[in-house]
Formats: structure tokens, C-alpha cells, sequence
């Protein structure tokens, strides 16, 4: 296990008592209540520092107040130093209001609205889309971009047309590791990675990949890419619990990420694991 406390950039936590998730109602396993105490649990002996908190894709009208109940774990487990909401960031400059009401909250650090969910595969091209998110800097956010690989190419497109947004990568643009497909995965990674605003979380893989069945070695090719693309100063861990909780629990893909990258140098495992995420996401250090 690691020597030093991690940050985990990509923490979801939920209870669908409180707001409404209506994509829970197809996966009965995660279709409950993931709150702090359970999260505490599932890491076992890893030492978590700082969390990330994103948005769960509660229903669209209540995005306020899933910020607002996040905001109030904060102040239960100060490790919550992070919150990345959603907002309609379709309507343009039209979302300026929500994003001014957004920014009035210190822990908020970026934005994410997802891309992956939309039919129309030239979703982020659209003019207004691209101002919304052109609007993130005036308001010191970032941008989480989530979508499936064949969403890769128009996404580049995106990030051309912005460069003055920061923008992250989740889930490392969600490859077909199921499939064991690489192509054209590979090259548009490293387009992407040619833009110097545009850093990548290595979290979810486990759950592109088969779920009963995926071994470290699925996974290696597709993490040794990213990091040959992005390179050590533009890469972070994220949990990305509970989702990943479908397919491993969590110490071992803690493990499998520490194995993945076993020759790197010791600041470089902590810039994966720990202070990329602080720099990029903009939270307070703390000496470890």
C-alpha cells in the first residue's frame, strides 16, 4: 500500500431518499444509500486525505440542492475539500446565473455536465454548449469532461475551441477495455493530450472492463497510454466509488493503479496519487 495519504479526485456519495437518481433504478446494487460512513469502510487500509466530490447525475432540477447536501458533509468530514456540480452549461450565457450562484461557494472547483448520456454524438459542439463552457473561467472553474470513447473526436473539437479552460478527463475517456480495443482510442488520447490545458484522471476502469472477470493486465496497456500521453504532471487517481464498487472493491484498485505504474519514481507516485490533484483542482496542501 501507499506510504502517504491519497486524494481521491472522484468521489460520488448518494441517497436516494433525499434526491431523485433516476439512472440507480437499472443497477439494484448501487441503487441505495452510499454515504461517508460506507466510504470510510470500503477503503480499508488505504489512507484518504482530501476528497473530490462529482456530481451524480441526480435529476437536472436539483443540482443546487445536491451541492447544497454535499456542502453539508463538508462540514461533517472537512476531507471534502473539493465539489464538482452540475450545471446547464447547454443554455450558454444563459448559465452565467446558475454559475454565479455556483461560485458563491468556495468548495465548488469546476463544473460537469455529461456528455456521455446524450444521443446526438455532436452534443458538445453546439454553439451554446461551447459558450457555457467558455463562461467556466470567468468563474475560476474547471471542466470535468465525461464521455464514452466514440465521443473522443468531437470532444477534441471542444477543447480546441476553448483554450482557456482547464479541463480534466474522467475516467480516462472510457475505452472498450471489455473489448480490449486500443484504436482509435490511442491517437485521439494523444491529440487530446497535445493540448496543454487538458489534464486526465485514471479512474474507472474497472468498470469498462469486465466486471467479474478483468485482471491487472487488461487494464496496464490503457494506463501505460495515458501516462506516455499526459505524462506524470497531468494525470491524477480518482475512486470513482461506488460505481467502481460493480466491479472491485477499493484497496485493490488502489493496487492495481501502485502496481501499473511501479517503476515510476517516488515523486511521481505522489504527483498520480496526491499533488496533481491538489494543483489542479485547487486545493489546500498539507504537509505529509
Amino acid at each position: 500500500m501507499l506510504p502517504f495519504p491519497i486524494v481521491d479526485t472522484h468521489l460520488h456519495l448518494w441517497d436516494p431518499g433525499h434526491l431523485r437518481y433516476p439512472w440507480l433504478d437499472a443497477i439494484p446494487l448501487l441503487n441505495k444509500p452510499y454515504l461517508l460512513e460506507d466510504y470510510n469502510r470500503h477503503c480499508g487500509p488505504v489512507q484518504v486525505e482530501q476528497m473530490v466530490f462529482l456530481q451524480c447525475e441526480a435529476d437536472f432540477a436539483q443540482f443546487r440542492e445536491e451541492a447544497a447536501w454535499v456542502t453539508g458533509l463538508a462540514q461533517i468530514d472537512p476531507r471534502i475539500t473539493g465539489i464538482v456540480p452540475w450545471a446547464p452549461l447547454e443554455r450558454g450565457d444563459a448559465a452565467r446565473a446558475e454559475l454565479e450562484q455556483l461560485a458563491a461557494n468556495p468548495l465548488i472547483k469546476g463544473v460537469r455536465r455529461i456528455i456521455q448520456f446524450e444521443p446526438d454524438i455532436e452534443f458538445c459542439l453546439r454553439p451554446d454548449f461551447v459558450r457555457g463552457v467558455q463562461a467556466l473561467p470567468d468563474y475560476g472553474f474547471s471542466f470535468d469532461i465525461c464521455i464514452s470513447h466514440i465521443q473522443l473526436a468531437n470532444t477534441i473539437k471542444l477543447v480546441a475551441q476553448c483554450p482557456n479552460v482547464q479541463f480534466i478527463l474522467d475516467h480516462i475517456g472510457k475505452p472498450g477495455i471489455k473489448n480490449h480495443l486500443l484504436d482509435p482510442w490511442r491517437d485521439e488520447m494523444r491529440a487530446l493530450a497535445a493540448h496543454p490545458n487538458v489534464w486526465c484522471k485514471v479512474s474507472g476502469l474497472v468498470t469498462e472492463a469486465d466486471h467479474q472477470q478483468w485482471t491487472r493486465d487488461d487494464l496496464k496497456p490503457y494506463i501505460d497510454h495515458v501516462i506516455d500521453c499526459f505524462g506524470f504532471d497531468r494525470v491524477m487517481y480518482g475512486g470513482d466509488w461506488p460505481v467502481a464498487y460493480q466491479a472491485t472493491d477499493y484497496p485493490r484498485w488502489v493496487e492495481t493503479l501502485q502496481w501499473a505504474v511501479s517503476g515510476c519514481s517516488d515523486a511521481e507516485l505522489r504527483k498520480l496519487f496526491r499533488d496533481n490533484a491538489i494543483a489542479f483542482y485547487r486545493l489546500a496542501s498539507r504537509e505529509v
